[in-house]
């Protein structure tokens, strides 16, 4: 393979020391990445460790800017300027001004990605120093490994989030996020479920009467039942029509409850850009949890209904951090964009000293959640997690790295291996045509997001 032409002048001279390898066979740690911001003033492009977390809120303070990640179309027209699909950590390439995070000049030798021909070219040090000569130099971006996210303990999950809110200056924001761990109350229509849940006489009506007691509740469920993701047999006409015959009692009772918890906060107006929605993500994650959970051997399979619940409340954490957080939920979103290989849990940590499944499980905890639903959210990010109910955690993990791996844009993924799938009792194979036929049913999760979000 060779190097591409605009790679080639990009590289000058130093093309001669260049030397090509397999991407596997590059050290992650030579590796670079250079992500391209903009902002009101002008463009630039920042280039770091791969693996290292940029410090977006740094790098602005340090320039007195107010950069972030370009637009998804400038980043294609930029690259299809150079004839690329993606750039490797060559400024030249677009002659924008550059800034070289500091850790990158003390490697003995770097690693560029050639994404389209799966190669890294590999170039000694001080000739990547010579090439980058004219960019500035400062500290911007953290090893990760240097930032201890909680991943095991949930007894510190309280103490972290006080820890959390001290951190912020101003006694107005202070006491606004304090007075907001108090808040919201468990919606009514979701207290009500969880008294069905636990009444061993509950019957159909019951929850017929719950959800039709709330008009916008009773438009989605039917609604959803009609959607052509269940094909169901004839016009779905009513709310009893739709738990009878297409949804079943359990799956309509943990969509009133996603849906009644999802409505008691307010849809957050910014977001990461290139992420799909909340309710996509609640709507891909439910379904993939209950078709792992559908597919585990009897005798061990958790409950279906619990594992689709944890799979549409997984990212409540989201909307938490958007009320709790409010000065701060935009710089989430823009370092999330900016370095969208590391886990959004490392991101938060750093940027707030907890995350959003600590926040979440903590909120269900609060509001008397099954223990199930409250642990999956918790230790979701976890793959280790072996504590009460560890099931619906691992089924939401590897739910996301099934997803992740097929474009779904979820966030950063992980590997899987085999011993994953024979701790669930599953099979690979079926497991992944499962998920290749889910991911290629988009459309339908599509409509049935959108059913959710109105």
């Amino acid at each position: 393979m060779e190097i591409p032409v605009a790679v080639q002048q990009a590289l000058g001279d130093s093309v001669s020391g260049v030397s090509l390898r397999s991407a596997c066979q590059a050290g992650r740690d030579q590796l670079l990445r250079m992500m391209l911001l903009s902002d009101e003033a002008g463009n630039l492009q920042v280039i770091c460790r791969k693996d290292d977390l940029i410090d977006l809120e740094e790098l602005n303070k340090h320039l007195g800017r107010d950069f972030r990640l370009i637009k998804r179309r400038d980043q294609v027209r930029v690259n299809q300027r150079a004839g690329l699909t993606t750039l490797p950590a060559l400024p030249s390439l677009t002659g924008w001004p550059t800034v070289v995070d500091c850790r990158v000049d003390t490697l003995p030798a770097v690693a560029l990605a050639l994404e389209e021909q799966n190669l890294a070219m590999v170039i000694p040090g001080d000739e990547f120093r010579a090439l980058t000569r004219d960019a500035d130099r400062f500290a911007f971006a953290v090893d990760p490994a240097s930032i201890a996210v909680n991943l095991d303990d949930r007894g510190r999950d309280r103490d972290q989030l006080h820890s959390a809110i001290k951190k912020f200056t101003g006694l107005r924001i202070q006491q606004r996020l304090e007075d907001t761990l108090e808040l919201p109350p468990l919606p009514e229509t979701a207290q009500r479920i969880i008294h069905l849940r636990v009444n061993p006489n509950a019957v159909m009506g019951d929850l017929v009467d719950i959800v039709e007691s709330d008009p916008s509740l009773a438009a989605q469920v039917v609604s959803w039942a009609s959607s052509s993701f269940y094909a169901a047999a004839g016009q779905v006409r009513s709310v009893h029509d739709a738990v009878s015959r297409v949804l079943g009692f359990d799956l309509v009772m943990n969509l009133a409850m996603g849906l009644s918890l999802g409505r008691a906060l307010k849809q957050p107006q910014d977001h990461p850009e290139g992420y799909v929605d909340y309710w996509q993500q609640a709507i891909w994650q439910a379904q993939s949890a209950g078709i792992l959970a559908s597919m585990m051997p009897r005798g061990e399979r958790p409950l279906f209904g619990l594992a689709y619940l944890g799979g549409l409340l997984h990212n409540f954490g989201h909307l938490v951090l958007a009320q709790v957080f409010p000065p701060h939920f935009k710089l989430v979103c823009r370092s999330l964009e900016v370095n969208p290989e590391i886990d959004s849990s490392v991101t938060e940590h750093y940027l707030l000293g907890i995350t959003r499944e600590q926040i979440a499980a903590q909120l269900m905890e609060n509001w008397g959640m099954p223990d199930e639903v409250t642990l999956a959210i918790r230790y979701q990010k976890n793959p280790a997690y072996d504590g009460p109910y560890k099931v619906y955690a691992k089924l939401l993990w590897l739910g996301r790295q099934l997803l992740t791996a097929r474009g779904v844009a979820l966030g950063a993924g992980d590997t899987v291996s085999e011993a994953v799938y024979e701790e669930l009792g599953l099979d690979r194979e079926q497991v992944e045509a499962q998920f290749d036929e889910l991911v290629e049913n988009k459309s339908s999760i599509m409509a049935m997001a959108g059913m959710m979000g109105q």
